[in-house]
């Protein structure tokens, strides 16, 4: 008996450990003009790197409008759409207030890395699916 209690509370401890870690990324939801948006966060350098890579639609990001980019401090920002498939609006935010809005179109528009840089120092990048 004592046996299965341990093995129940191994699988137990397995679990919590595994969801804890293994999770994709999380959402927030965001107001930004007066809209709420549901926002995949990238807190992080290989989650700021990867970013929207690779998604194709809505479905794929299981609901979310967009992601929010949170850096740790203040600064010029480039952002570029290698390997996206997603034409994205692009705002720009000094904690949160917006200090600019770009567009990003689709690799497949412009073919080649396109980039676009934002004019102010900003601490979270909010891309929206347009």
């Amino acid at each position: 008996m004592k046996k299965i209690l341990i093995g129940i509370l191994v699988l137990f401890v397995f679990i919590f450990f595994y969801f804890s870690f293994n999770k994709k990324s999380s959402f927030i939801d965001y107001k930004l003009n007066n809209k709420t948006y549901k926002l995949l966060t990238a807190k992080n350098s290989s989650e700021w790197e990867k970013g929207l890579m690779f998604y194709k639609n809505k479905e794929e990001l299981k609901g979310a409008d967009g992601m929010i980019f949170i850096f740790p401090e203040k600064d010029l920002r480039t952002f570029w759409n290698e390997n996206t498939y997603l034409d994205l609006d692009v705002y720009w935010l000094d904690g949160d207030k917006i200090v600019g809005k770009d567009y990003l179109p689709n690799i497949n528009k412009t073919k080649e890395p396109f980039t676009i840089d934002s004019k102010k120092n900003a601490d979270k990048v909010i891309e929206i699916i347009r």
